[in-house]
């Protein structure tokens, strides 16, 4: 047979190999120039020959060898078969001898086994086909929580599962007896849904344990169908226990799942109730003022429950559950972890003494735990104390603590009899203060001056944490500007101005007192309560300053209005507002008095300047443009009136901020156009913080500046630019100019 025909690869591989050859070589040998490299070219691809021969010859050389050491692999293997054959055939020949000897038991066997089984299927056939039906029939009992009725079912189909398993184990009472798996795997895989239904019955069951406060006002059924269950399953786990379990008892196992211990669940879930609707209402508003209110909502939050459980719940369960001792006992343990979490925090006096009052009386008052109903249920000594002594004492030391630096501010400081607004706090906090000094000199005047050393310490602390609780109370009264609760906001805020200056002069005494000491003495920094007292001062002006504000912003929107144009409203209104404001800062000592009144007249110039700059009314004609800076003469006049006592206590009208006001209307009602920019320069020289925005705004205003004056005047507002004088109180730098938006540009793009 020709090579072709066994190998017809060959053939083919060769033409393809000469076509690639024609085709590299007709790229190569392109030009009659490029033969004389054909030398070269043979010589290579005779080495590459050479080498792609050695690779084959040695390839399959290796793969030869591989071939043969496989074939000895083979060879051995086959020796080792014929050897096991051999040793196997050997076995069979002597089981075979043993075979009439097994197979007369064999036969006896196979009778019993199927004796058994067909037994045990004949006697629960019944119940075998009606399992899937029970199942599914008990499963739908659940979902509807028709409880007992369910549980009913179910051990009925427990005590099939059982007596089967028993069945199938053996005879009673035969020792030694043992369940097949294949036997027991197939029970129980066919009562799989048993233990399924287990699972959801008590799923549901606790469902309603955990609403058992709520379901005893609307419907306690469930809750008595839950109890009744319970009852049930604990009967059955003793009988069980007392049958199998004990010593001497019969060899038959526990069913599945046995024993439940569902009483002990009960009350676990009970207590985690307990747990779960105590820490509903156990952290909502719990820091600050808000601590009382919510002891108070605990304590009537647990009598509730308590009555519940009182008068309902425990009609619904067996005396020995004790069940409002049970409640009792969660109730306590709950209140003992939060009270405890509650007691680690930095509380202010007013917290602490809530707590204090709560726990020592208001807890074991009749009101609550030493109700009579509730004495006869358990034994005080039992629950153990709400807080531990540790606790308290550690209580009742930061309360005294926090009552010597902290002054009161429980009643309104409004007291017409006397001259300013204050509280008894300043006095209390000096008397302490030089007290504690007069006594520390009868040792000598070393521990006097340490004692005043420490006392300053303390005043400073104290403005420190005060001037916080300013910043917590302006950021609550932010929040609910219109509480009623807040009704003497103002009142409080002027009051504890007055104090800080009362606070100063003591601690000036103070200081006075110990000057004479070297401060280097002390290991600590020297302290510095009149920076505090500074600090404190301001933040309570500024607090006073927002609630000025706040009253202004009412009316303050209708400022620089066609409807103002016209009427002039409502400036009344702010005056008014001022003035009552002016008479209630007249109750500050000073010097804060007159830096509540200048303040007071800086922020009515600034928010009436921001007022302008909205740019709500453009004059039309010279006609308005006179009107217009009539009104604002006119609301000048009005505001110059309400501080009269500024412009007749030797205030400097070069500083005056109103004198703006009169400016602004200089500059709305000049005639000439062409003079605007001598006008603005004067602007300028006066107010060298006013910007280009804000004259740009001033000559949108007018209404009849050209464009070559606009351009005349920025251009003089750039070259000039004067720098801020020492000791000038930018005024336009606190009005930012709203950002102005062409009419013919879309609302989402920025013109180019």
């Amino acid at each position: 047979m020709p090579e072709a025909a066994v190998w017809p690869e060959v053939e083919r591989a060769e033409r393809l190999a000469r076509g690639a050859a024609l085709k590299w070589a007709s790229g190569v040998f392109c030009q009659p120039e490029h033969l004389e490299r054909l030398s070269q070219y043979r010589k290579r691809e005779s080495q590459r020959t050479a080498s792609v021969h050695a690779r084959l010859k040695s390839m399959v050389q290796s793969y030869l060898e591989g071939v043969g050491w496989g074939l000895e692999q083979l060879r051995e293997a086959r020796t080792e078969l014929k050897e096991v054959s051999h040793t196997l055939k050997a076995a069979g020949l002597e089981s075979d001898g043993n075979m009439d000897c097994v197979k007369s038991l064999d036969r006896l066997r196979e009778v019993s086994i199927n004796h058994r089984q067909l037994l045990a299927a004949v006697s629960n056939l019944p119940r075998l086909y009606s399992v899937q039906s029970m199942v599914l029939e008990t499963e739908r009992l659940v979902e509807s929580r028709r409880l007992l009725e369910a549980h009913a079912r179910l051990m009925d189909l427990e005590w099939w599962q059982d007596d089967i398993l028993w069945q199938l184990h053996g005879a009673a009472g035969t020792p030694g007896s043992a369940l097949s798996s294949e036997d027991q795997e197939l029970v129980v895989k066919y009562f799989s849904g048993v233990g399924q239904l287990v699972d959801a019955l008590a799923k549901e069951l606790w469902a309603v344990v955990s609403s058992s406060l709520a379901l005893a006002r609307q419907n306690p059924t469930p809750f008595v169908s839950a109890v009744r269950i319970v009852e049930r399953e604990e009967a059955l786990d003793r009988a069980l226990l007392a049958e199998r379990g004990g010593s001497g008892g019969s060899s038959r196992p526990l069913p599945p799942g046995r024993p439940r211990c569902w009483r002990a669940t009960f009350f676990q879930v009970l207590e985690e109730a307990v747990s779960a609707r105590f820490r509903s209402v156990s952290y909502l508003h719990t820091r600050g003022p808000g601590l009382a209110g919510h002891l108070s909502a605990l304590q009537h939050g647990i009598m509730t429950d308590l009555a519940t459980v009182r008068h309902l719940l425990e009609h619904c369960v067996p005396t020995h559950y004790q069940l409002t001792a049970a409640y009792l006992r969660a109730s306590h343990h709950c209140l003992h972890t939060h009270l405890a979490q509650v007691s680690s925090w930095d509380l202010e006096s007013g917290e602490i003494f809530a707590v204090l009052n709560w726990v020592l009386h208001i807890y074991n008052s009749p009101d609550m735990m030493g109700h009579p109903e509730l004495v006869t249920d358990m034994e005080r000594s039992e629950l153990g104390p709400l807080i531990s002594s540790e606790g308290l004492e550690q209580l009742q030391s930061k309360y005294v603590q926090s009552v010597q630096v902290n002054g009161s501010l429980n009643v309104a400081p409004l007291n017409l009899q006397i001259p300013c607004f204050s509280t008894t706090a300043p006095g209390l906090v000096s008397s302490m203060l030089e007290e504690n000094a007069r006594v520390a000199l009868m040792i000598g005047e070393s521990l006097r001056d340490q004692t005043i050393q420490m006392g300053l310490y303390e005043m400073e602390n104290l403005l420190n944490r005060f001037r916080e609780a300013l910043i917590e109370f302006g950021k609550e009264h932010c929040r609910d500007p219109r509480n009623t609760k807040n009704k003497f906001c103002l009142h409080y805020l002027l009051a504890s101005i007055s104090n800080c200056i009362i606070l100063k002069w003591s601690a000036e005494v103070l200081q006075q007192q110990q000057a004479s000491r070297s401060a280097g003495q002390f290991s600590r920094t020297p302290p510095n309560p009149l920076a505090a007292l500074d600090r404190a001062v301001r933040r309570a002006c500024r607090l006073v300053m927002d609630q000025l504000l706040l009253e202004l912003q009412l009316f303050l929107p209708g400022l620089l209005t066609r409807p103002w144009l016209a009427q002039g409203d409502p400036t009344p209104k702010l005056c008014s507002i001022l003035e009552r404001h002016l008479e209630l800062y007249g109750r500050v000592r000073p010097p804060c008095r007159r830096r509540l009144q200048e303040e007071a007249q800086w922020l009515m110039v600034v928010e009436y300047v921001r007022a302008v700059m909205q740019k709500k009314l453009v004059c039309r004609s010279g006609e308005e443009r006179m009107q217009l800076a009539q009104q604002m003469l006119q609301d000048n006049q009005l505001f110059r009136e309400v501080f009269h006592i500024l412009e007749g206590s030797g205030s400097d009208s070069e500083v005056n901020p109103l004198t703006l006001l009169s400016a602004l209307a200089d500059f709305v009602r000049l005639k000439d156009p062409g003079m605007l920019t001598l006008e603005v320069s004067g602007l300028a020289a006066k107010y060298p913080d006013i910007s280009d925005e804000h004259v740009s705004v001033l000559l949108d205003i007018r209404g009849d500046v050209s464009r070559d004056i606009r351009g005349a005047v920025m251009d003089l507002l750039e070259q000039s630019a004067p720098p801020l004088p020492a000791g000038y109180r930018p005024i336009f730098t606190e009005i930012l100019v709203p950002p102005s938006t062409l009419a013919f540009c879309l609302p989402t793009a920025k013109c180019a």
